[in-house]
Formats: C-alpha cells, structure tokens, sequence
C-alpha cells in the first residue's frame, strides 16, 4: 500500500508521481494506493484514477467565525496604507474578543518588517510580537513554539499555511495574498510576484485557528472577492521550469511529457521551453533525443543547470570546487541574518567574502567549517555556527548532499582536483549552467536618472538576457562592486529583478562556454592595405547580450566571393595594395596619365569605368584569390610563363583620343623670369586645389611677378578671357556683347605672356570698340576658381608653407621666409667681406644661382659696413639699389679719406652747385640711411643742404 499525504500542495514531484501511478495500476493491480488531502478536489482525483472510491473522513475541529473587512484605497499604495491600518484594527477586534494568540498572514519579508514596526508604535500591553518566515535562524522559528504569557502576534508568510502548525493560535488575519513562485517562460526568471490566494488556501489559514478552541478569522477583503477567486491554488507543474522533469522522463524512457498522464497538463510553451534548456545544456540532441551527457545529468540529485557545472568542472579541472558550490546552491543559504543583528552577522561573514566572486564565498565556508570540524566537538561547533551566525542544520545539510554528488560523479568515473582551481576556468564551468544569467553594467543608466534629485544615488541596472533589466541583490558582496560582466546562480523578481549568488566574468568566456549558442553577425567588409587582406568586423551577442561589438575579423574565409570582388575593386582597380610587382605600377602610370588628361580638359569622360577595369582582372584571376599573400603566390608562377598577363593599355583606359589635350594647350610647367614653374592640374570643384596649380620654390617666391601667370595656361585662356569680360559692370559690359566674339577678337590681337592679362586685354577691347575699360573694373575675385592660377609655396624639403590664388599676398606673408631661403648656402667665392677698395673687377648687374636645384637670378650690391663694405647678393633689383647706394657711399668715403671731410665742410654753402644738385636728384638717397655724416653746427636746413651736396659729389664722381 502507498500513502500519498498532503497531496493538496500539488509539488511537482507530486504531479508527476500521479501520473506514473496512473500508468502503473493497471500492470499492478496488488498495488493500493491512497491519497490524503484536507483541501483537494476528491472528485476531480476520482475520475482521473478512473472512478476510485472518495473516502470522508471529519477531523476534530473547533467552529470558525469569519468577517469580511475589506480594504478602501484606489491604488497599491493607498491599500497598502489602508491594509497595515486593517491589521491594527483586526487585532484590536481580536482583543476585544478575548485571549489568545493571533496568527498574522503576510506576503513576504519586508511586508512583516513593516507590520512589526507598526505593532509596536501601537502600544499592545502584554504583547509579544514574533516573525515567522523561512530565511529566519531555526533558533528564531522554534520562538513560536515556545512557553509563554500574555498574548502572542506571529507575523508569518505561507509557511505557517501547511508547513507547520503554530499552536495556541485562536485568530486569524488574512489579508488574502502570499507571494507564489512563477516561472516566466519569456524571461527565464523566477517570479515571485504577490498574487491573491485560492479559496482552498484562505480555508486552509482559517482552519488555523479552530485546532484548539472556537476561533475567529479575520479576513480584509470583500465576501464577494473570495467567491470569485479560483477554488484550488495552481500546481507546481504550472507555473515552474519543467527541464527536469522532462530529464528525468527521458532518462526513465517514459515518452513525451506532451502524452504523460499528469493531472493538469502544462502549458506548452512551458514545455517548449523545458526542451529548450536541455538542448542548450547539451543533455538532449535537436530531435529530443538523450544525449550520454544527458545521461550523466540524469544521474545527479540536482537540477540540470546545477549538473551541468558539476560535468564541467570535471572537464575544467575544478570538480572539487563544483561539488561545494552545487551542493550550497542545493539548499537555503547557511548564513543567518537576525533582524536585531543583522550589522553583527555581516561583520561575522565578512571574512568568507571573496572580492569577485560569491561561489567562491560557499568554498571559504565550507573550507572553515570543515577545517573547523575536524578540532571541535559536535557542542563546540555547533557554538562556533552561532557566533559566526550560522545555520548548524543547514551545514549538515549542506554536508549530506554534497556526500550525494560526491558519490555520484565517482560512479561517474570523474575524479576531483587536487589543486586549487583557477578563478577563470571555475568560472567557465559555472557559466556551462548558467548562460541565461549572464548581466552588463549599463553604466551612467541608473545615475543619470536620478540626476540632480538630491536623493539617494539607486542600484546600478544591468542588462541581463532577453532585454532584461535587474540589479544585483543587496546583500552580495558584488553590489558594492560593480563588475562589468557578471553572471548569477539565479534571477528572482520580486518588486524588481534581483541576481542573487553573483560573481565577475569576462565576455570572453562567455563567448567561449557558449559558443553553440551565441549568434556572429559580420558587417562592414571593407579592404586593409597595411595586412593586404579583406577583413570585416564580428558582432557576437548571446540572448541579445553584446559580447563583441566590433572585433575585426577575415572576410574572405567567411565569404570567399564577394572577398574576392573586394579585393579586385579595392586592391587592383583603386590600387590600394602594396606590392611591387611591374603590372601594377605600369597600370597605375597609364592611369595615372589619363587622369591627368581628365584634369587638365576638366572633363570625366576619357578614363573608362570602374566596371570596365574590374571586369579585366576578373578574367584573370582565378576564383580562390581575395588576399594580397595569395594574389602574389599566383602572379609568380604566372609571370613566368605570361609576363604581361595584368599589362593594360591606353587603348584599354581610354574612352576616346583626347585629342584636344595637347602639351601646348596645357603644358607641365611655364616659364616665368627665367625660372621653370611646374603646374598641377586638379578637376574638382570646390576644392581648394581646383583648376591649375603653380607650385613656387620659397626661394624664388619674392623674384615672381604676378603678370606673367594672368595668362593662366594656353587651353584655358579663352574661358577666362570670357570669364573676365563677363565680370565688368553692366554698364561697361553691354559694350562687348556677344562676349564670346569680342573674346575671339581680343584673342588674335594678343600676344600670350607679353604684360598684364587685364591691361594687355583691356587695351584690345578700346582698339576694337573705342571703349575704356579701367583696371579696377576686372573683378576677377568673383571668376571660378579654375580659371584663375592656384599658388602653392613649397619649401627645400617638399613642405607646404602657404597656398592661395593671391601671389602679392603669398609674398608678403612669406617674404621674410623667401629671403632666408635665398641667403642659404650661396656659391663659393662671389660673396665677400671687409672691402676697404674696388678689389673685385666688374660688378655685374645680376648673376645666375642654383638653389636646390632651381635656377634662380641673384643682384650683387655692395652692403656699408662701417669701417668696409661687403659684397652681398640680394633676390630682388630694388633691395640691391637700396643697399648698394650706402655702400657704394661708404665705399667712395674710404677711399677719399680726409677730401671728403674737406668737402663736407669746406665747400661754401650756395645753391650754384645746381648741376650736382641735380645729378643727385637723379639718384636720391635712401630714406632709411642719411648717408655719410655731415659734420656742421649750422641748422638744420642747411645740414640738409651739406647733406644733398656730398650726394652730388658722389654722383658727379660715379658719372665720370
């Protein structure tokens, strides 16, 4: 005979041992079975063991009165308000009543919390106020059990529905609610949401208080709200993760769970997804089959995510450290907390904390209290657990199902480590189980939103699985640490998400551990030059978590085709790649020149298209190519038998002849001063390198005239003659219309190169048409930037020091910079210093240089220096007359040596020197020298005169 007692609570083992007795009565009809049950429908479990007897039997039972209190308030808050103030008046009704202990109903911990504090402002003589919930020490729950006076209040959970009996309890207060546990299927979090109970659990909480005398219950919601609620509460198997039931199914050869007999069927997504979780485990194959791992899940006293640790701490080299771990996840955590001591218990835990991980907190603990065990009797440990608040029971618990799994992994034939684990493989055989409870810190998230509200900073969200946001549970030691990446034993909701048993990991592993779940998307193939290969970059995300969000990855193993096409129209066509093979720099030379004929005619029709190039060396390359490495294995062994296999051809390049590009029309460099100018030719408007581009050395800069380059170049002087007529005034302009024709006419009566465009051009219009055109009417600041001459300043070693399509401007910007440039390294022997005497032959005008290459014209001139002169070279005719007069002064005063004192103040001071005078006019001081000094204490308008008169001296001297 098997007797099923309290089969109302409807436990998944319950279930499913109904469903196996169903099938088994009719191959054992010696077996009898019976089921006990206060609450349950005797009918419903009639029919569903095909018509079996229902036995009554009445317990010894006291009558129970029940009043309706039902609660105001419109919303949550309000009836919470409204529901802690019911409290207090039910138990004020209930001592008006008379003696006895009264059993207070609450959803959960901080509900209790609340309800205490609010007893003991009410002021209860003789009043005793206990919780009862189950994270309580067993030394506070044995409270209720206790001898004692005067009235007692127990403030319990659901635990004091069917778990255990409270005696003395003569009142009850139901507020009719209790925190039941729901597996969300779409999440795959645990929910504890508070939920209103059943009819047969409210019946079960009034029955509480008729065990040993007349009772009365109190219940705070409506007669009607209880007639409305469902009779039964909702089994187990309805609202819990069935992946180990299914396991254990499997491991049985029982079939389905779809087609096993259960009371109530499950939901099937509930089902779904219970396959789900074994697939992702490993334990069954993608049509449901078990796999030898499942078989050795099957195996474990533990839940399979649990099993699946243990599996893999085998495999990792941590077994030892698993199978403390799995086994402390198995029960109710070992640490107490009292509510009166909780700052002690803290302080007494502390030690075991490990910085990064809370699984490694279980295996400080277990290791002290094994440690522990060994020295101490069984009086004294259990004194050690209380003063390091912990739970004797539960560590004998904890010990006993560890010697469970301990024995099964070594019929497993799995041998734990003898060495300390390391913190990441550990953690890697955690993360085998625990893939659905991986969280990112969303950092900034929680500060921002309470910015600036001068209240507490919140609780740092992560980012978990699915989109889902929780938080870490106070009470880790990771809370205060904040880990990037975290992983957690499980998720529990309650008024939020909670990560309870939390440690630090890094995306790495999880990508690792995971890999036959995380899903790679690859983006953005693009060309490297520097590797020469096409790579593109891997997003890697596990149930919508970013692990890689932007990891460079090799393209072509991943799509050989499209890699090839990017390496043929990124490498070859564009020529991105960096190789020194002969094709590519003749291909890009030929290029190179039709570009160029593409710039200078500023048209984008001579070079072929894109298409056109890729098409040719897809013909020649062979389908496995995508990388430069392979391309240059391949071009080897071509070249020797086809050296030209990838040579194109102007033919191949060109559209059509460009025969209107000539050197002539638009030559690679002009001549200016006797120096060569290289031009640049750009086709890119709004560019500032747009049109024609003069590259000037620095050191020639000051020597440039602006005139010659107003002719811009032969090909596009017509457009800018145009151009230019068409930027007169209106008044001026209406004369030279059509203005294409009068700039033809203009043309052929202009000599390119001879003076000013602008006058040259001005003075062709007033010989055509009698018309004057001042210079001020050319605004050439509003002609296209490609038709007037673009100046780029380079220095000796190739830099750009200035651009801009304002050459007087360059030069005074840069003026100081040419005259540097032209002093540096000047040739050997012209130069001299220290000249008293003519000692140097004929002084040529000008000279010819090499600066860096350029050839460049130098002004020689004779510099005062005082006591003598030096011979310098300057870059421009007008600083060599400037110095040369002083010098030249000083030159001749040396040589006079005491006539010219005597000139200076013997000669009379008359204005009959009119000739000199004159020929001093001719060639007039310097304003910045005073010449040679005039000694004469006469005014100083006749200073002056002295002063004009040496000077005429001088020059009459150098006329002779």
């Amino acid at each position: 005979t098997l007797i099923i007692d309290e089969a109302h609570e409807r436990s998944l083992n319950i279930d499913f041992l109904l469903g196996y007795l169903r099938r088994l009565l009719p191959k054992r009809p010696d077996l009898k079975v019976i089921i006990t049950s206060a609450t349950i429908d005797p009918e419903r479990f009639a029919r569903f063991f095909g018509g079996a007897p229902v036995v009554e039997v009445s317990g010894r039972t006291y009558p129970v009165e029940v009043h309706y209190r039902p609660l105001g308030g419109s919303d949550e808050d309000e009836r919470e308000r409204d529901r802690q103030q019911a409290v207090l008046e039910a138990v004020d009704e209930a001592a008006r009543h008379g003696p006895g202990d009264i059993l207070v109903f609450l959803a959960g911990e901080r509900e209790i919390r609340d309800a205490a504090e609010s007893l003991r402002k009410h002021h209860l003589p003789h009043t005793e106020i206990l919780p009862l919930f189950a994270r309580l020490s067993a030394a506070e729950q044995q409270r209720v059990f206790a001898p004692h006076t005067g009235r007692r209040i127990v403030l319990a959970t659901n635990v004091a529905e069917t778990s255990l009996t409270v005696p003395g309890i003569r009142y009850v207060v139901d507020p009719g609610t209790a925190r039941i546990s729901r597996y969300g299927v779409r999440s795959k979090v645990q929910r504890l949401p508070i939920e209103p109970i059943s009819q047969a659990s409210a019946n079960q909480r009034k029955g509480r208080c008729g065990r040993v005398s007349a009772g009365v219950c109190f219940r705070l919601y409506s007669e009607e709200e209880f007639l409305a609620r469902p009779q039964f509460t909702d089994p187990e198997i309805l609202r819990t993760n069935l992946a180990a039931v299914i396991l254990r199914m499997a491991a049985l050869d029982l079939g389905d769970v779809e087609r096993f007999p259960f009371l109530d069927d499950p939901d099937t997504r509930a089902v779904s997804d219970g396959y789900r979780v074994l697939a992702e485990l490993g334990a069954l194959t993608g049509d449901r089959r078990l796999t030898p791992l499942g078989r050795q899940l099957a195996r474990l006293p533990v839940d399979p995510r649990i099993g699946r640790m243990v599996l893999a701490g085998a495999e990792r080299q941590c077994l030892d450290e698993l199978l403390i771990i799995a086994s402390a996840l198995s029960i109710q955590d070992p640490r107490e907390r009292p509510l009166d001591q909780q700052q002690a218990a803290d302080e007494a835990h502390k030690p075991f904390h490990h910085p990064d991980s809370d699984f490694l907190t279980f295996v400080s603990l277990w290791r002290f209290y094994q440690e522990q065990k060994v020295h101490l009797s069984q009086n004294k440990l259990r004194k050690l657990c209380r003063e390091h608040f912990l739970s004797y029971l539960r560590m004998r618990e904890w010990e006993e199902i560890h010697t469970q799994l301990f024995t099964v992994v070594r019929e497993l034939g799995l041998q734990p480590n003898q060495l300390p684990a390391e913190y990441d493989a550990l953690h890697k055989a955690l993360l085998s189980g625990l893939l659905d409870n991986v969280a990112l810190r969303l950092d900034g998230e929680a500060e921002a939103a309470e910015e600036g509200s001068g209240r507490r900073r919140p609780p740092t969200l992560y980012q978990g699985a699915r989109n889902t946001r929780l938080q870490i549970f106070p009470g880790s030691a990771q809370a205060a640490k904040k880990p990037r990446w975290a992983v957690a034993a499980e998720l529990v909701e309650t008024q939020r998400v909670y990560a309870r048993v939390v440690a630090r990991v890094e995306p790495e592993w999880v990508e690792e551990v995971g890999a036959h779940l995380v899903k790679r998307s690859v983006f953005d193939p693009h060309w490297e030059k520097r590797p020469a290969k096409v790579m593109a970059y891997e997003r890697v995300s596990l149930y919508g978590l970013i692990l890689q969000a932007k990891r460079p990855v090799q393209y072509g193993p991943l799509a050989p085709e499209e890699a090839r096409a990017i390496f043929i129209r990124e490498a070859l066509v564009r020529g991105d790649l960096h190789t020194r093979a002969a094709f590519f720099r003749h291909n890009r030379e030929l290029i190179d020149e039709v570009e160029a004929l593409e710039s200078k005619s500023r048209r984008r029709d001579i070079l072929v298209d894109e298409a056109v190039l890729f098409d040719f060396y897809d013909r020649h390359l062979p389908a496995d190519i995508h990388s430069g490495a392979q391309f240059d294995k391949w071009l080897r062994r071509q070249e020797r038998r086809h050296p030209q296999l990838l040579h194109l051809t102007r033919a191949d390049l060109m559209q059509h002849g460009a025969d209107a590009v000539t050197a002539e029309s638009f030559p690679e460099q002009m001549t200016v001063g006797g120096l060569g100018v290289p031009l640049e030719y750009h086709f890119e408007p709004g560019h500032p390198a747009d049109g024609v581009t003069a590259e000037l050395p620095v050191a020639a800069l000051n020597q440039l005239d602006a005139a010659p380059f107003s002719w811009l170049v032969p090909g596009l002087l017509r457009e800018r003659v145009v151009a230019l007529i068409k930027s007169l005034p209106k008044s001026v302009r209406r004369n030279f219309v059509p203005v294409p024709d009068f700039a033809d006419a203009c043309l052929e009566r202009m000599t390119a190169g001879e003076g000013s465009l602008t006058v040259t051009l001005a003075a062709a219009l007033r010989q055509i048409t009698g018309v004057r055109v001042d210079e001020e009417g050319w605004r050439e600041s509003e002609l296209p930037d490609h038709l007037r001459m673009n100046f780029r300043v380079v220095a000796t070693d190739g830099k750009v020091l200035a651009e801009g399509r304002d050459l007087p401007a360059l030069q005074g910007e840069l003026g100081a910079a040419a005259r540097r440039s032209f002093r540096a390294a000047p040739p050997s022997g012209l130069e001299r210093s220290g000249l008293t005497a003519w000692e140097f032959g004929e002084l040529p005008e000008q000279v010819e240089l090499s600066r860096g290459g350029l050839n460049l014209m130098g002004y020689p001139a004779l510099v005062d220096g005082g006591e003598h002169v030096d011979l310098r070279l300057f870059d421009t005719p007008g600083r060599a007359l400037s110095a040369g007069r002083a010098g030249l002064v000083r030159l001749f005063l040396l040589q006079m040596g005491s006539d010219a004192r005597r000139i200076a103040k013997g000669l009379p001071v008359t204005r009959a020197m009119g000739m000199q005078y004159a020929l001093a006019a001719a060639v007039p001081p310097p304003r910045e020298s005073a010449g040679p000094a005039v000694e004469s204490n006469a005014n100083g308008a006749e200073a002056q005169l002295r002063q004009d008169i040496l000077w005429a001296a001088v020059a009459a001297v150098c006329v002779d």
